[in-house]
């Protein structure tokens, strides 16, 4: 059984945006005061992240909540 539906379509808001904001995976997930490893399982829709780190994944990214579920 795989990620359900609504996480593989936030992993690629979130990888994308990151990408776009020219931050390598390690220097974002220190930036957001993740471990490595839950940034790369949230890109990866290994993880279920909380409303607080979808927040702060917002925050860090300069974007709203809104953007990181656009296109859903």
């Amino acid at each position: 059984m795989g990620s359900p539906a609504i996480q593989r379509q936030f992993r690629p808001s979130v990888r994308e945006l990151r990408v776009l904001s020219v931050k390598s995976k390690e220097a974002f997930a220190d930036r957001c005061c993740f471990a490595r490893t839950y940034m790369s399982r949230i890109e990866t829709g290994g993880a279920n992240p909380s409303i607080n780190a979808i927040k702060v994944l917002a925050d860090a990214l300069g974007v709203s909540i809104s953007a990181l579920f656009e296109g859903m």
